[in-house]
């Protein structure tokens, strides 16, 4: 006699995802302060001008364009790598639920989670275009 398919319970899969949460804002918070301490270090004597709005130069307008600056050293741009990553926190959490439904053959929940998935990506990647 073969042993049936145990399937993720619904109780394993709201521990994985808490946990994925959890890691999620600490990393982003971590690497924000690290940001932030680097910004403090290099600009902390600049006086702020608050007359003139000044947005975020071009190059960190895109998750490439942050990735670059980042891994290269801007602080501006590890600040802005803390908050993508703050922001990528709830779409690898609902990634995570869908191969959830995908392992408990939840076809229903399926599609719903795909398509959020789709729509969360889409904003993602042009949502700033």
């Amino acid at each position: 006699m073969t042993e049936p398919h145990r399937g993720v319970s619904d109780e394993e899969v709201e521990q994985v995802i808490g946990r994925l949460l959890q890691f999620g804002v600490l990393l982003a918070a971590m690497v924000v302060l690290a940001g932030a301490a680097l910004l403090l270090g290099r600009h902390g004597g600049a006086v702020a001008s608050y007359a003139v709005f000044h947005a975020e130069p071009t190059p960190l307008r895109s998750i490439a364009g942050i990735l670059r600056a980042a891994f290269s050293g801007d602080a501006t741009g590890i600040v802005q790598l803390g908050l993508l990553l703050l922001i990528l926190t709830p779409i690898v959490r609902v990634a995570f639920t869908l191969v959830a439904f995908v392992l408990q053959r939840d076809g229903t929940y399926i599609v719903v989670t795909a398509i959020v998935l789709a729509l969360l990506l889409f904003g993602l990647v042009f949502g700033g275009a």
